[in-house]
């Protein structure tokens, strides 16, 4: 019986759920993370919790809710943008949580 000295291999297309607690202090986001893994995570977290399905939202809302976690809203606005998290409308008068799953 051999037994093999390497981790457990993680799938490369979808980071394992870990907790973004650590990111936080006193309820605010300390940094938003450079590394593209933990940044969904964290996105994913932002999402879940700020943003209810079926709820439409003006840009000067999103930007309220984001601030309530971090100062620079419009960099977290972006990132759910391009992450396919939440979604705007062409003219970006409304936005909206995405009801696809990751």
């Amino acid at each position: 019986m051999s037994q093999s000295t390497e981790p457990p291999q993680q799938s490369a297309a979808r980071p394992a759920r870990r907790d973004v607690s650590d990111l936080f202090s006193g309820g605010r986001l300390t940094a938003i993370p450079r590394k593209a893994a933990r940044r969904e995570q964290l996105l994913v977290h932002l999402a879940e919790t700020l943003f209810p399905v079926e709820r439409t939202y003006t840009e000067p809302q999103v930007n309220e809710a984001l601030r309530t976690v971090h100062e620079d809203c419009s960099a977290l606005r972006r990132y759910l943008i391009t992450s396919g998290l939440l979604t705007r409308t062409r003219d970006g008068r409304s936005y909206r949580r995405s009801t696809t799953t990751l």
